[in-house]
């Protein structure tokens, strides 16, 4: 039974993982009503597993009606679920070219995915488990609207050492991710109707988040020091907010030059807007230390700054935070215990745990590391196969290259083209609205951990051009 492929490294006890891929079978229609199973001794040998693991899995088929015993004729699935089951197997439907889709795969190139066979699992489930076995009662009621202390105050102390951000526990607020963050600041600081700046080009999710909140978006280019402060003055001088990525914008990886930090902070300042600072990948930067936060910059309260953990850790942890300034730290109180959406107390207390045992910034210098071997490797083997048709752009950080397209080929129909060739690839021109002109292929370096692979995929695209 192909089917039947367990993980033992997974946190997903394998009792349960035996039934899950019994219970998709058999509504997926692969083992039809009336199908025997294996009996348990014998599914027991063959998967080199205690018989008591799968008369447990078993156990829970039964009791939730999709397979019954018939005495000698052994166990088999159900025969009442006839009415129920799919003629044949359902297939999965294509994935469509999208943000969604695109972050439920892990195909090469993809964006957003950190090098997730480099992270210290071991640790990470040392951690969970003793997490798990010290719960208390009152661990299990509903978590702290703004996020476990114990977090925010880890949260608070690493923000100090490595981003030169000075705030207090209470000004960090844990949140389910940027969406999240993002809904706070929307529902804390601004009206619909309002205008906010936006990267041109930038993160499209964004952009959507704000025409969802009833703001008015308001692109603002960007060039080799990052946004274009002038250009966001003269295209609109009164919007309320700007949402900017200074670290290493969002997708072209450079930096907000310091004149243009000044430059927004006056603006902000003087229009009373605020800023918000994404800085989803600031700890990756390999040619000098990551540079200090926007934030570190703001005499006058005005730059809220967003993190997460999705690119440092992994993304399926759906934790992120938000760090206020202080005057404004009652509102997102306030807020907070309408829309809190911190996560589960048991995951906050890992990552609290793996911060505060020195485990996080080890863990980041080792990927600061490792991301630096892999981007030349991963730009020295595709360069070597699409000299002639791409040119990739030198950067001091993040976590993808760009290749810029060269000739008559166009981003969007050779990243099409990848995608339906089961690769990941976003096109430069669709991450903006403004006329730019340019055309490149934006591809995540992050899982190719060998000149071989590189080469390989580089050869696959090639095949694409031709």
């Amino acid at each position: 039974m192909d089917f039947l492929q367990l993980d033992s490294s997974a946190a997903e006890p394998l009792y349960r993982q035996i039934y899950l891929r019994f219970r998709d079978a058999i509504t997926q229609g692969l083992l039809q009503p009336g199908d025997r199973i294996p009996a348990a001794r014998a599914l027991a040998l063959e998967l080199g597993l205690a018989r008591g693991t799968v008369e447990s899995a078993y156990g829970l088929l039964t009791a939730e009606g999709y397979v019954e015993a018939r005495g000698q004729a052994g166990t088999v699935v159900t025969a009442a679920l006839a009415r129920h089951a799919p003629a044949a197997p359902t297939p999965r439907p294509a994935p469509r070219n999208n943000l969604a889709d695109a972050a439920s795969t892990t195909n090469p190139f993809q964006m957003g995915i950190p090098a997730l066979d480099a992270f210290p699992r071991k640790v990470w489930a040392r951690l969970t488990a003793r997490a798990a076995r010290a719960m208390q009662p009152q661990d299990m009621i509903y978590p702290p609207w703004a996020g476990l202390p114990e977090l925010r105050i880890a949260i608070a102390a690493y923000l100090q050492l490595s981003r030169g951000i000075d705030c207090a526990p209470s000004q960090v607020f844990v949140t389910s991710g940027y969406r999240n963050s993002m809904e706070l600041v929307t529902r804390a600081l601004l009206r619909p109707g309002d205008g906010v700046w936006v990267e041109d080009p930038g993160y499209p999710p964004t952009s959507d988040l704000l025409r969802e909140a009833g703001m008015q978006v308001a692109p603002v280019s960007v060039d080799g020091e990052g946004l274009m402060v002038s250009h966001g003055i003269a295209a609109a001088p009164n919007a309320r907010a700007a949402i900017v990525t200074p670290g290493h914008q969002s997708p072209l990886c450079v930096s907000l030059s310091l004149p243009r930090r000044l430059a927004l902070l006056d603006w902000a300042t003087q229009a009373g807007a605020w800023i918000v600072e994404d800085d989803y990948d600031g700890e990756y930067r390999y040619v000098s230390r990551p540079l200090p936060a926007l934030q570190s910059l703001d005499r006058d309260g005005r730059v809220l700054y967003s993190g997460t953990f999705s690119k440092v850790l992994f993304p399926a942890i759906r934790l992120a935070y938000l760090v206020v300034p202080p005057s404004q730290v009652p509102r997102f109180e306030e807020i907070s215990r309408t829309f809190a959406a911190s996560g589960p107390v048991l995951m906050q207390q890992v990552v609290a745990d793996f911060m505060n045992e020195g485990h996080f910034a080890r863990h980041i210098q080792r990927m600061r590391r490792l991301y630096a071997e892999r981007r030349e490797i991963a730009a020295d083997g595709l360069e070597g196969v699409l000299g002639k048709h791409v040119q990739i752009d030198p950067q001091p950080g993040g976590m993808h290259l760009i290749l810029r397209m060269k000739g008559y080929h166009t981003d969007r129909a050779v990243a099409a083209r990848m995608r339906e060739h089961g690769m990941s690839a976003l096109a430069l021109s669709e991450r903006g609205v403004l006329p730019h002109g340019a055309s490149a292929l934006l591809l995540a370096f992050t899982n190719i951990d060998t000149p071989a692979r590189a080469r390989e995929l580089g050869k696959r695209i090639l095949k694409l051009m031709a």
